[in-house]
């Protein structure tokens, strides 16, 4: 098992667990809440296939990686990510964020740019603003929010039973795109997180993301399940879409929130035809650092 050391609580260091499969132009995967990088298992075979390199880590508190008391914020998020691409030495990476995972591809982007970042990809993820405000009126209401933090302070197994019920759809996809036994799973994965985590995540959710998704000038993908009960697509993808120049929206029909597990035919191709497009921006960097 590898990990990377991403800093230190008083006098224990905090890790994070990452798998590095593969050869060719690295893919980055970020995980949601209250998963693990295991919940990418439609897609690793996939992309490996295609003749990528596949990188997926546990975010803090999930997982396999440390569970500090302390960091659990998007600057923070992205910070450790940014720590496991220097360590592994990445160049011309693509990004692919689910969910919360979607909030660590605009931070990241938003603090550290596009230097050696390829493509950006967001699926069901939470940018660009999902807190209903003044100047945010497409968002969802703060009680939503604070409903779901009381639900996880007072029993977060219970709260995980029904989250999931929500994260798949069940009652129109059990049995049909996903089994008891997924579901289970799911809920296993969540039941060994970091409580703290568990909780303090919930408001991260609702980060004011527009700024950093303003600075991403590089080829994005936007893939959102119309079904979303989650995250809502009108809320979320369809808004991140027509916020960057370009960007590429992909909508998958009566798609829950975990579609990558769900419609992982329909995200996978999608995800694989993104990435086997070329871009100008990758041709120049891959001739200026052959003439360097």
């Amino acid at each position: 098992m590898s990990y990377v050391d991403v800093g230190k609580e008083n006098s224990t260091s905090i890790h994070l667990y990452y798998e590095d499969h593969g050869s060719g132009q690295p893919v980055v995967l970020i995980h949601g809440y209250p998963l693990s990088s295991a919940s990418w298992e439609k897609q690793v075979p996939v992309l490996l296939e295609a003749g990528y390199r596949v990188i997926a880590y546990d975010r803090r508190g999930f997982g396999k990686s440390s569970q500090p008391a302390t960091g659990y914020n998007y600057d923070t998020f992205a910070e450790d990510l940014h720590k496991l691409v220097t360590h592994l030495k990445l160049k011309h990476f693509t990004l692919v964020g689910f969910s919360m995972g979607g909030g660590e591809v605009a931070r990241y982007i938003g603090r550290y740019g596009t230097k050696d970042v390829s493509k950006a990809v967001i699926i069901s993820g939470v940018p660009p603003y999902l807190l209903k405000t003044a100047d945010n009126p497409e968002g969802v209401d703060e009680s939503v929010f604070k409903g779901i933090e009381k639900a996880v302070a007072a029993d977060r197994y219970a709260f995980f039973t029904q989250f999931f019920k929500d994260f798949y759809n069940t009652d129109v996809n059990l049995g049909k795109r996903v089994s008891e036994q997924a579901v289970q799973a799911s809920w296993n994965v969540a039941s060994i997180a970091s409580a703290t985590a568990s909780l303090v995540c919930v408001p991260t959710w609702h980060e004011d993301f527009r700024q950093d998704v303003a600075k991403i000038d590089v080829p994005t993908l936007v893939i959102h399940g119309d079904a979303d009960r989650v995250v809502p697509f009108a809320s979320a993808g369809q808004r991140t879409a027509r916020l960057v120049k370009g960007a590429e929206l992909v909508v998958i029909r009566d798609g829950p929130h975990n579609v990558a597990w769900t419609h992982a035919d329909e995200v996978n191709a999608a995800l694989t035809q993104f990435l086997a497009r070329g871009t100008a921006k990758t041709v120049r960097r891959e001739k200026e650092e052959a003439v360097a």
